[in-house]
């Protein structure tokens, strides 16, 4: 049985906040976790590390939510940087072409570093 969703937050400063995401994000649960982001970012947070470490899968929903993201965070001059280990989660990054577009590290602690030291 897949684990339960959940989106769970960190914030680490004034404009760094990590968002951890947990099972499956989809047309479904996808709508929590854009609500999760859209909310970090107008409360000022513009680096935000969106970390897919115990997540078990995405669709396009999900990634369509991740753009926005990204999209929302250049326009305010933040950056966004994506946590996974997941061969089959990378894949569908590669696939898309997206993996040119996210920053995407194997460890929370080096996409916090990332967008720290981001500038778009």
């Amino acid at each position: 049985m897949p684990p339960e969703f959940a989106v769970t937050e960190e914030p680490i400063d004034a404009e760094r906040h990590v968002v951890a995401v947990r099972g499956e994000i989809d047309l479904f649960t996808a709508p929590e976790l854009k609500q999760v982001l859209a909310e970090s970012i107008e409360g000022g947070r513009n680096r935000i590390v969106v970390d897919l470490t115990e997540t078990t899968f995405l669709d396009s929903t999900a990634l369509g939510v991740l753009i926005g993201a990204v999209k929302r965070l250049r326009f305010h001059d933040g950056a966004l940087a994506i946590v996974n280990v997941d061969e089959n989660i990378a894949k569908t990054f590669e696939i898309t072409g997206l993996d040119q577009i996210f920053t995407i590290l194997a460890t929370r602690e080096e996409a916090v570093s990332a967008v720290a030291g981001a500038t778009h």
